[in-house]
Order: C-alpha cells, then structure tokens, then sequence
C-alpha cells in the first residue's frame, strides 16, 4: 500500500506524468528530426517553400514583370498599386520570405549565443 499519504501521491503521479510525456515528446521531437534528416533532407523543405511562393505569380497570386529599368525582370512590384490580389501577394511574401525568417534567424542566433555564454560561465566557475 501507499505509506505516504494523498499529497505525496498526488505529487508523485503528477511527477510521473510530466516526466513521462516530456520523455516520450522528446523521443518524438529526436525521432521527427531524424526522419526529416534522413529520409526528407532539409534543402528539399527550402526549395518546396521557395517553389510555393516563386510559382505564386505563375499562378496569377502576384506578377512577374520588368523592373523599374527594364534591364531585367523579377517580381512586378508597380502592380501591387493597382491589383488587390498583387498587393496580398506582396504582403504575404514580406511577411513569410523576410520577417518570419529573419526572426527565426535572429531568435535561433540568440538563443545559441546566450546558451553559449551560460556554459562558458559555467566552464569557468569548475
């Protein structure tokens, strides 16, 4: 039987379930990365988002024309002042190809620096 009463039952099981899930989330998370390195390479994931947003146009979500000089040609940003469909084009190309992995980039950099510098302390404090 159990010798040490509901609070501590309590707290036990509570114990074992946190620390039950967050091992076998863990293991998910390892297994997921694992998968994707192996089996879907990462560079394959880059081009499919890439493909997504640079056939858009193609797909008349955006347009492709001449730029301003008309010395070659990319993304006709003009057309965003005259084409709703343009503009939610340029809106979301803005926010998903610039700010969403510029933030990434700078939170992944940011977290690796400060992780970094705690080991460094923690290095030098043994």
């Amino acid at each position: 039987r159990w010798l040490y009463g509901k609070q501590i039952c309590l707290f036990y099981a509570f114990c074992g379930v946190l620390f039950g899930i967050c091992s076998l989330s863990t293991l998910t998370l390892l297994s997921t990365v694992c998968c994707l390195k192996i089996c879907f390479p990462a560079y394959a994931c880059a081009w499919t988002y890439a493909a997504i947003f640079a056939c858009s146009p193609l797909a008349h979500w955006g347009e492709y024309g001449a730029e301003p000089y008309g010395t070659a040609c990319c993304i006709d940003w003009r057309s965003t002042n005259v084409n709703a469909v343009a503009t939610s084009y340029t809106i979301v190309l803005f926010v998903f190809c610039f700010i969403l992995p510029c933030g990434v980039i700078v939170t992944s950099y940011s977290l690796i620096l400060v992780t970094v510098k705690e080991s460094r302390k923690a290095v030098e404090q043994h």
